[in-house]
């Protein structure tokens, strides 16, 4: 009589690697069909931390369980496009997959979610788990939302951002200054940067400006600049351009820097949450792994931008410097008029014009923009011991009338890999819709996140020439019929999206002088 064979218990190999071409938005997805014989061995369900194994390499990753054979067949194991690109390996290489332990780092997790207060161990600890993707988005958001809810102490903040700048890459210039820009946002158009950093580079300080994208604005300065240059440049690149140029205006995605920033804000942004605490531990993690020695941080108030009131506002600046002084950064913050859209253009192409005018110094320049930038270049030349407290703005301003920042910006996009952009003949969304007056008086209010709505559901930022092109600011005298700005966008959807978001509110308020808001602001 034979003997059954006993088969061993399953260790989840056997299994070949399959590209499941979804885009779960960092997060590590795996999928496995429901008649695996790893699922029904392992008693897999769906949302289970799973461990995938191959080449040398492990990942994470979520389990999703699925039946149709057409995503992944029973004896492979799909992965996302984030855990394909993590993985590194062709499709079709040997896998194996098992039960995760879970991250070394929830009971601090659950202690924040009681409203205990974190010590630094329990946020590195919390941190380092997320830039390694160990936490599913379920945890993610439970992280942030305790975060927000029981809001985080400055010393907590200071934790936080420490801890978010250990999670990757630092960046050494070599250098005894290096300097950078940033604005908090929500003001569109306010492509500020763009300026800057020719004109701050052509003094001679180094400025390696790495942005992000948008993901809920109508342009990031990536995007932006990525209408006149290359932005997604290799690292080696990106310093070479850097040493040589003094400047770049690059994604900041190649850099690996303050990795688990990034996935925090994969969900916060669906959230709409945005706490002070997590905003400057962000903004401060970033600035300090890109190797800045010194930083201008721009805080834009107004009725509709991010900050609402002066009182707000300083208690924000308090807390930037607070944290900024512990981690030795010299931080120096400018509160400014954040009560409408500075320059035109809204939108890739639209905001590129806009920065090419002022850069030729051209009489239809916004001149907003070109204000708001010379002072900012001014704060950071005055980084420069050999420049006395109030002459930035004059050096900055002949830096821009010579032509010296248009030269130097030329050569930072022709480092970076020039693109075919005609600032002279702009080519903007063929399909337009202008938005007018409806009666007689003056222009109010502007709504900043309903013009930035529009210019989003016209198509920017993934169509670079769509958005607004904007024709008054406030204070501005306007007659009935007159009009307040275009619609620009490629596809016929995309216009009749933004022109039903018009009729709904134009974002564009007509009333009388008395009712202009009013801010007190440094510039």
């Amino acid at each position: 009589m034979e003997t059954p064979e006993i088969k061993p218990p399953s260790n989840g190999s056997g299994l070949t690697l399959r590209r499941v071409a979804i885009d779960t938005w960092r997060e590590n997805v795996a999928y496995l069909h429901r008649d695996c014989e790893v699922v029904r061995a392992e008693g897999f369900q769906a949302l289970a931390k799973v461990e995938i194994r191959a080449n040398g390499k492990r990942i994470l990753a979520t389990l999703n369980v699925v039946d149709d054979p057409c995503i992944v067949g029973q004896q492979e194991i799909g992965v996302s496009e984030d855990a394909f690109l993590q993985l590194d390996i062709a499709e079709g290489h040997p896998a194996s997959v098992t039960q995760a332990e879970p991250p070394a780092s929830i009971p601090a997790l659950f202690r924040k979610i009681n409203g205990e207060r974190l010590g630094q161990a329990d946020f590195r600890a919390i941190v380092a788990d997320i830039a390694q993707r160990r936490y599913s988005k379920i945890e993610l958001t439970a992280f942030v939302v305790a975060s927000n809810r029981s809001e985080l102490d400055r010393e907590e903040v200071y934790f936080l951002t420490d801890a978010m700048v250990a999670s990757g890459r630092r960046l050494d210039w070599h250098e005894p200054l290096v300097v950078d820009k940033h604005c908090i946002g929500g003001i569109p158009g306010n492509r500020t940067s763009m300026l800057v950093v020719p004109i701050v580079a052509a003094y001679g300080l180094v400025f390696p400006k790495t942005s992000s994208r948008a993901i809920t604005s109508p342009a990031g300065t990536a995007d932006t600049m990525e209408v006149l240059a290359d932005v997604e440049l290799p690292f080696d690149r990106l310093t070479d351009i850097v040493r040589e140029h003094r400047g770049c205006l690059a994604w900041g995605g190649t850099a690996d820097l303050s990795p688990a920033d990034d996935v925090l804000i994969s969900v916060e942004r669906p959230l709409a949450l945005d706490s002070p605490g997590q905003m400057v531990a962000s903004i401060l993690s970033k600035k300090i792994a890109a190797g800045a020695t010194h930083l201008v941080l721009d805080i834009p108030i107004g009725p509709t931008a991010k900050v609402r009131s002066m009182p707000e506002a300083q208690r924000l600046r308090r807390l930037f410097e607070y944290v900024a002084q512990r981690l030795h950064l010299s931080l120096d913050v400018v509160i400014t008029d954040g009560r409408q859209p500075v320059g035109r253009g809204i939108g890739p192409a639209l905001e590129a014009r806009d920065v090419m005018r002022v850069l030729e110094n051209h009489p239809d320049a916004p001149d907003d923009l070109r204000q708001k930038s010379l002072r900012l270049a001014g704060r950071l030349i005055e980084c420069s011991p050999d420049v006395r407290g109030g002459q930035g703005y004059a050096i900055a301003r002949d830096i821009l009338e010579s032509g010296r920042a248009l030269t130097r910006m030329r050569s930072i996009i022709a480092a970076q890999g020039a693109r075919d952009f005609d600032p002279h003949h702009p080519q903007f969304g063929a399909l337009t819709f202008q938005v007018t007056a409806q009666a007689d008086g003056m222009v109010v209010g502007i709504d900043n996140l309903q013009v930035a709505q529009i210019a989003r559901l016209a198509g920017a930022p993934k169509v670079k020439r769509a958005g607004v092109d904007l024709m008054c600011q406030l204070g501005d005298v306007v007659r009935q019929g007159q009009t307040l700005y275009r619609i620009h966008a490629d596809y016929p959807s995309d216009l009749a999206f933004a022109r039903h978001a018009v009729e709904r509110q134009s974002g564009i308020v007509i009333g009388a002088a008395e009712q202009l808001p009013q801010v007190f602001v440094e510039f």
